[in-house]
């Protein structure tokens, strides 16, 4: 039973350069938790903090029920997935999978059970024998995962091992991972700028932004009710549209924008729209209606992305909906929405306001 718990953990570089401010972070035995954000937010610092591979500023971090601050790598039981393969092009796969387990003194039998389990596990039996210029970039990954899973660690870290792999591979990848995590029961932190990898892949996601925790919650939970500005905007493609309230205000139905604004959270200025949230026929329920013109047309097959200019203002928008719509761009449209798709914000400090909304 291993858990991952952060305390406070900081990394402060020479010159007073922080990139970990104070992450409080407890991950539970057997769970994968995405850490998610631009380049540049500290999530792979952070991992390398985990990893031994960067020092801590500050805090405390226990893998298990041991501090390991101040352990070394090899002595903290994780492995590590990194971006490229790190294979070494001259041994087999088997040699390749083997070469950490001899390093650290493992014997012949034990070594050929490990590699041959992680082999099985991972459906690369076939290719012990091969060299890794005879595989294809799925099957090195998979070498590479299994260059971790041989040491049977109690803590799988992960730094972006997608990133090098094009958009089709890196959804076999991702499905294939989830699978052995699920299968493994592994605790995981995983690392991903990209947030549709996070949303399929975690349990639950820590967005980060400029070395802090903007939000922590299952995907659907950050999707659903995003806790700032930021996530509101990182999280979701299209990304959340944002309109001032007083927009509503001028150019609103003022009977309807009343009845249905009226009682937002204090201190909103700004609420936000998903753009599968405006509908283009009209509900029956009470809802606000948008007027504006469609400035460009994306079909994407299965949905299609309308971007528009709202009425009155410059106000750019997108909305999302199923199938090709009859439309043409010039054209005017009302767009429709309901209560339950208003997202309320305040802008000064970029936080959600009211906690039941």
């Amino acid at each position: 039973m291993t858990s991952l718990t952060m305390e406070g953990l900081k990394k402060t570089y020479p010159g007073g350069v922080e990139a970990v401010k104070s992450i409080y972070l407890a991950v539970a035995d057997g769970e994968f938790v995405v850490l998610v954000g631009p380049s540049g937010c500290g999530k792979s610092t952070l991992l390398r903090m985990v990893a031994g591979l960067e020092t801590i500023s500050e805090g405390r971090l226990c893998i298990g029920a041991r501090q390991v601050n101040d352990l070394k790598p090899a002595q903290r039981d994780i492995a590590m997935v990194f971006q490229n393969d790190t294979l070494y092009p001259h041994m087999t796969v088997f040699d390749n999978l083997a070469y950490d387990l001899k390093k650290r003194g493992f014997k012949g039998d034990e070594i050929k059970r490990r590699v041959e389990a992680a082999a099985k596990t991972l459906e690369i039996e076939a290719f012990l024998p091969c060299k890794p210029r005879q595989l294809s970039v799925t099957q090195r990954q998979r070498v590479a995962i299994g260059h971790a899973l041989v040491r049977e660690p109690a803590v799988f870290l992960f730094d972006e091992p997608l990133s090098n792999l094009d958009a089709k591979l890196r959804l076999q990848m991702r499905v294939e991972i989830k699978k052995l995590q699920r299968r493994l029961k592994t605790t995981s932190l995983y690392v991903t700028h990209d947030q549709l990898e996070a949303m399929t892949l975690g349990d639950r996601l820590v967005v980060l932004n400029d070395g802090r925790i903007e939000q922590v919650g299952t995907p659907m939970e950050i999707y659903t009710r995003p806790a700032s500005l930021f996530v509101a905007t990182f999280i979701g493609s299209p990304a959340m549209n944002l309109i001032p309230l007083d927009y509503w205000q001028t150019y609103g139905s003022a009977q309807t924008a009343n009845a249905l604004l009226h009682d937002l959270p204090k201190g909103t200025d700004i609420v936000g729209i998903r753009p599968s949230d405006l509908n283009m026929h009209a509900p029956s329920e009470p809802h606000l209606v948008l007027e504006s013109t469609l400035e460009l047309f994306e079909a994407t097959g299965a949905e299609s992305h309308l971007y528009v200019r709202l009425a009155g203002s410059d106000q750019a928008t997108v909305i999302r909906t199923a199938g090709q719509p009859p439309v043409a761009e010039g054209e005017t449209l009302r767009f429709h929405l309901t209560r339950k798709a208003l997202h309320p914000f305040n802008r000064a400090t970029g936080k959600r306001t009211g906690d039941q909304w």
